[in-house]
């Protein structure tokens, strides 16, 4: 009788781990599976051709297109952006100088036309303040405002590196995307 209890003993022992394993694994699947629902990667083809033309992250390009507009092709926001990547129209009348296309503003809310002028647009300011942070800052808060505080040690030590944001709605927005990029780079980049 006792050692028929110590087998039952030691096999509950054992199978213990393996079922806490097995509860583990399907926690994990079911999480991931819910995760990439809330984090998904609409417009691929779009993203991948123009991260690869401009030289931008896809985790980046996704990360700004789900903050953005939650990707809402026909997002508009309170101040007129318009789009998946909420490009303002006076902005777009801008960058269509630079490519050289004859665009009606109604174009914005084209897929592939907001994410080919965003991704320009991310790819001007990454080389002009060298990181996606700042990027981010300026896209929403301006480049001008981005300048003046790089030239501010209040807000940055070395003249490149942003430690802190003035604007709060730009550095929680800034922090937002940056914790995005995170979450997609996890999911299906890294």
């Amino acid at each position: 009788m006792k050692k028929k209890k110590s087998i039952r003993i030691i096999a509950l022992l054992i199978l213990i781990p393996v079922i806490a394993a097995v509860v583990f694994a399907l926690y994990n699947y079911a999480s991931r599976s819910l995760q990439k629902t809330l984090y998904p990667l609409k417009y691929e083809k779009y993203v991948a051709t123009y991260c690869r033309k401009y030289k931008l992250e896809k985790s980046f390009v996704f990360a700004v297109i789900k903050c953005e507009s939650g990707f809402q092709s026909d997002a508009v926001s309170s101040a007129g952006a318009k789009g998946l990547m909420q490009i303002m129209p006076d902005t777009f009348k801008w960058l269509k100088t630079k490519t050289g296309e004859q665009l009606p503003e109604e174009k914005l809310f084209d897929p592939e036309t907001s994410i080919k002028y965003g991704c320009l647009l991310y790819s001007m300011f990454i080389e002009q303040f060298g990181s996606e942070a700042e990027a981010v800052a300026a896209y929403h808060a301006g480049p001008n405002n981005v300048k003046k505080w790089l030239c501010d040690e209040r807000f940055s030590k070395d003249g490149k590196t942003l430690i802190d944001i003035p604007f709060s709605s730009t550095k929680a927005y800034v922090k937002n995307v940056m914790k995005t990029k995170d979450i997609y780079d996890k999911l299906y980049f890294k």
